[in-house]
């Protein structure tokens, strides 16, 4: 009986998905189904697991860090970090474009949410490359394709969230996180050095750089990029944990908008707003997930789920070839923070069952996510860039075929080269 209440809430979970239904209400919709069916399952549950979830002192850590990378976007940082990009890159081959990837590199280290990176480099990027002779769709396609590595570079929101989740050290996952970030960077700048000498996407510069133009550049971008470099470092060190790192983060934050005088009350507050409306959606669906995560414990699911895998799939590689199609599959439909946590405490001790490393697994499914989040017809990147710039689904979608490609070639290195994720960890833990 529980089985096939426990199915039937599955399946109205993915339409009420499908239909478009706030992920925290098609969540606890499903749940709620299952306690109904089950009147010997105390109702109190219900409400004891939301509240639960979302008293983990460890989730402080994301509203800290999504008021950092807000607060950050308010106080020049961008303009500063963007200027230095492209002393960086200006005489390569297609050079804001190449400005376009190493700006959401580096940016993701100080906001640590793609959609807000995308849509920064949408207003601020796009109409400069356009303007440049860019088209509208390449300019839109790379910037939501870019964004992709700013939950891969530390201190990723997803990467917290899948720390709590699977009780994996936060601390490992952001280094884990560098170098996947770099490895996406440099394969998605070699992509854009063929694809501009091809459609002749000029240098923003011929000429070399004059003697003192790079330290120019550099110096107001120090402080800034010196910020992953303060988290990763006091964590690693013992200083503080991932959640006090976000405070820290925050302070530094304000510190560097009272010294560059660039953000007023106004933005503050609309800093905070921000803060509030990101924070409160991601709690909402921990919450709702917490529910539906504890229903699958009852129903010792993850234990059932590891026995029949194991049992049917002998081989680590047909495994983590298959849990990538079912990601990728899975990710064009359903927001990743909500299959994260429904589908990690799943999955997870299946992949351990195999021998893959929690930091390694751990990347490959954050990575599946942030492809997900760039692919119809769901795609939040997507329609966050295309919203902003203007450009058509379809336009954008035919421009993005070569991005999509090198993102499933570097998640196949990801997968089978596990030095790549756990190299930096097992070096410095």
């Amino acid at each position: 009986m529980s089985n096939t209440v426990l199915i039937i809430s599955a399946i109205v979970m993915l339409v009420l998905l499908f239909l478009k239904v706030p992920v925290f209400i098609s969540i606890l919709f499903s749940a709620s189904l299952y306690f109904i069916a089950n009147p010997d399952v105390s109702n109190i549950m219900f409400a004891q697991r939301i509240i639960a979830s979302n008293q983990s002192t460890t989730f402080l850590a994301v509203p800290f860090f999504a008021a950092a990378g807000a607060l950050m976007n308010c106080t020049g940082v961008t303009r500063r970090i963007m200027e230095f990009c492209k002393t960086i890159t200006g005489r390569m081959c297609g050079g804001l474009a190449q400005v376009n990837v190493l700006l959401s590199t580096l940016m993701g280290g100080l906001s640590g949410s793609n959609i807000a990176d995308a849509a920064m480099e949408a207003k601020l990027l796009v109409p400069e490359m356009e303007k440049a002779g860019y088209s509208k769709a390449f300019s839109s396609a790379l910037t939501a394709t870019s964004a992709i590595i700013t939950p891969l570079i530390p201190p990723g929101i997803a990467m917290i969230l899948y720390g709590c989740i699977a009780q994996v050290s936060i601390g490992k996952l952001f280094m884990a996180g560098i170098g996947i970030g770099i490895l996406l960077c440099v394969a998605l700048m070699i992509t854009v050095h063929f694809m501009s000498k091809k459609r002749g996407y000029m240098p923003i510069r011929e000429q070399r750089l004059e003697k003192g133009e790079l330290w120019k550049a550099t110096k107001p971008a120090i402080f800034p990029l010196m910020l992953p470099i303060i988290i990763i470092g006091g964590i690693r060190i013992g200083i503080f944990t991932a959640s006090e790192a976000g405070a820290m983060a925050i302070v530094y934050a304000l510190i560097l908008g009272f010294c560059y005088k660039e953000m007023n009350g106004k933005q503050f507050w609309e800093a905070i707003k921000e803060t509030c409306i990101s924070t409160s959606s991601i709690m909402l669906i921990v919450g709702a997930a917490s529910v539906y995560a504890w229903i699958l414990t009852k129903e010792q699911v993850p234990q059932k789920l590891t026995n029949v895998i194991v049992s049917t799939v002998d081989n680590k590689i047909v495994f983590l070839l298959i849990i990538n199609v079912f990601l990728l599959i899975l990710g064009m439909f359903i927001e990743g923070t909500a299959s994260m946590i429904v589908l990690v405490p799943l999955l997870a001790p299946v992949a351990r069952a195999y021998g893959i490393d929690d930091v390694q697994f751990a990347m490959i499914y954050i990575f599946n996510s942030a492809i997900g989040a760039l692919s119809p017809p769901m795609g939040t990147l997507m329609f966050v860039t295309c919203g902003v710039t203007k450009c058509k689904t379809k336009d954008f979608i035919r421009e993005a075929v070569p991005f999509y490609i090198v993102l499933v070639v570097s998640l196949m290195i990801i997968t089978f080269v596990p030095a790549v994720s756990t190299g930096l960890v097992n070096l410095l833990y």
